[in-house]
């Protein structure tokens, strides 16, 4: 499939090898009239992100923004024409953007294949959150990026590449004096999100069979990941022939080195409050790369780039007109907050904040105040702080995005001391972290309103929708099927209680 890269890197030879049908065609370049490296050395730029949910700034408008991340990367491309941007996985969803209904159908990752396309990105992986979104839209996504996928490890059900979607690349760069530098791309995504259209293979077999086939032909791998830092370290230790792992999936900036070649390994943080900028050096006489890495700060101070800033106010006016649509009004100001929440993943899924409390209460509230509230710390998806000042609808669908209803449920006390212990001990910092209202834990153990757990009782327990389906790590046993679990009451949508629970403090 040929696709518009032509146009985005006019300046590098991109050459793609994959292992299933062919991809898209990358471009082609040719040496730009007065940029001569100071020495034989070929260098090429590589401009990382990760885990983009937002195309607007973050932080009140402090950090992130893509339409900035495009401002960055024409300087680069202006400092060396040889620059690539890359995406390691996670921006097709969860996105607060993507759950608004246009022309009847959620945006599910529209809006950021656009605004990447926009950009100028060159080469992305899949996260795990990428497959969140049914068949059809992830089909749909494909069919309208103009930038190349890469995927070593995951394939279609019947264990065949993506559409357009290659398994490795390999890059012919050009020198100045005529040497070339063959660079190859290898990639692994996480398996965390198991749905019916998507088979994984295990990351190091996969990536060790593509690096095979390319045997020969480069003279230097390097890695695009989204897996958890452990799994990157296994990585590092077990294909020394890595000269970079540029990775995503934990949301909060890294770089390290492992393995015995000290393979560097880096993580920009989410919604590009960061991203990483590579500077790649090959010496075509020693046939020697090195790798310097720079972390760089997306903040206001750097000028919004006026294509990509139009894009991204288009796709945020058809969001907001099918939130109204939706009775939502996103605009609309809820409360003036005299102190910051924090939801920041780091924190939200290992302990509890003044958000996640606020949220637990709500769910308290609209349940008729029951025994107790539970949900999952992964239904928040902000990873920001929200700010004082005036906080308007749209900052709580940004905290809530996959919204979900209210319910009340019965169960014994048995059960429940379960759903307790595993949420505070084996899932602490993943999303399967429980936070609650009403539930203390002390020396001796649960407590729920003040009196010990009663594992003979039947607590009446307001909780998420999502955390009965069982699809909740270490949870299966959660769900409606089990006859010891009744579901006695629906109570609307979370992001509706939220809203008045805010409005109830701070009004």
């Amino acid at each position: 499939m040929i696709r518009s890269l032509y146009r985005l890197l006019p300046l590098l030879l991109l050459c793609l090898v994959a292992c299933s049908a062919p991809p898209r065609t990358p471009p082609a370049a040719v040496p730009t009239a007065g940029y001569t490296p100071p020495d034989p050395a070929i260098e090429v730029t590589i401009l990382q992100m990760n885990d983009v949910y937002e195309i607007t700034p973050v932080a009140g408008g402090e950090s992130g923004g893509l339409a900035r991340v495009a401002t960055l990367r024409k300087r680069l491309l202006e400092e060396n024409p040889n620059t690539l941007t890359v995406m390691a996985g996670d921006f097709f969803s969860p996105s607060a953007l993507g759950t608004a209904r246009v022309d009847g159908e959620r945006l599910a990752g529209a809006q950021m294949v656009a605004v990447l396309n926009a950009l100028g990105l060159d080469v992305a992986t899949f996260g795990n959150h990428e497959f969140d979104i049914d068949r059809e839209a992830f089909y749909q996504r494909l069919g309208e990026s103009r930038f190349q996928y890469v995927a070593s490890n995951v394939f279609d059900a019947q264990g065949r590449s993506f559409p357009g979607t290659a398994a490795h690349l390999i890059w012919k760069i050009p020198g100045p004096r005529g040497d070339t530098l063959r660079l190859g791309l290898v990639t692994a995504t996480i398996d965390s999100n198991p749905v019916e259209y998507v088979r994984y293979a295990p990351p190091v077999e996969r990536m060790r069979a593509e690096i095979e086939r390319m045997r020969g032909r480069t003279d230097a791998v390097i890695a695009l990941t989204h897996l958890a830092l452990e799994d990157d370290i296994a990585l590092a230790d077990s294909i020394p022939a890595l000269h970079l792992i540029m990775g995503g999936h934990e949301h909060e900036n890294y770089q390290l080195w492992r393995g015995t070649t000290l393979t560097p390994i880096t993580k920009a943080d989410a919604n590009a409050r960061t991203v990483y900028v590579h500077r790649l050096r090959y010496d075509p006489a020693t046939r020697a790369l090195t790798v310097r890495s720079n972390l760089e700060r997306i903040t206001d101070a750097i000028p919004d780039d006026p294509a990509v800033a139009a894009e991204v106010e288009r796709w945020v006016d058809a969001a907001f007109a099918g939130f109204r649509a939706q009775g939502l009004k996103p605009a609309q100001p809820v409360v003036t907050l005299p102190v910051p929440l924090d939801g920041r993943e780091a924190s939200v899924r290992n302990r509890p904040t003044n958000l996640t409390d606020l949220i637990a209460e709500a769910m308290y509230r609209a349940a008729g105040a029951p025994d107790l509230a539970v949900f999952n710390s992964g239904s928040i998806r902000i990873d920001d702080v929200l700010p004082p000042g005036t906080l308007v609808e749209y900052d709580v669908i940004r905290v809530l995005p996959f919204g979900g209803d209210v319910l009340t449920v019965t169960m014994p006390g048995s059960v429940l001391d379960s759903v307790l212990t595993i949420g505070a001990g084996p899932n602490q910092g993943s999303g399967g972290f429980l936070q609650h209202h009403g539930v203390t834990r002390t020396a001796g153990g649960w407590q729920i309103q003040d009196r010990p757990l009663d594992p003979a009782r039947t607590y009446r327990v307001a909780i998420s929708d999502f955390l009965v389906t069982g699809l909740e790590k270490n949870l299966g046993f959660l769900t409606l099927d089990d006859p010891r679990i009744a579901q006695v009451a629906t109570h609307g949508d979370v992001r509706l209680a939220v809203v008045a629970e805010l409005k109830r403090r701070y009004e």
